[in-house]
């Protein structure tokens, strides 16, 4: 994800398969944030938290734009660890995402 084009064909895959929450590892990406790309699509990304430290981890999810709709919260917890939570019509979904 720290290269160019990279998110874009991750978002490329998401619209051909459908996909409303797609995760990544080795984002590469520092502490923890999220950022809404052009598109729409929404990336919640983890890293370590140092602000010197390598970029060499870290995890993320990208969440379409129905998939950020229904979210509810979301928490980055370290080096590519991430907590979301979404509510749809029918329960309450927690989704843990590690690296």
């Amino acid at each position: 994800m720290y290269e160019a084009g990279k998110a874009a064909r991750r978002r490329q895959v998401m619209r051909e398969y459908n996909i409303n929450l797609l995760g990544l590892s080795e984002t590469r990406w520092l502490q923890a944030g999220q950022k809404r790309l052009a598109s729409g699509e929404l990336l919640l990304y983890a890293g370590r938290e140092e602000e010197n430290a390598a970029q060499t981890e870290g995890g993320a999810m990208m969440l379409s734009r129905t998939a950020q709709r229904v979210r509810t919260g979301w928490e980055g917890h370290g080096t590519g660890i991430i907590t979301a939570a979404f509510t749809t019509k029918t329960k309450h979904i927690e989704i843990n995402g590690y690296q």
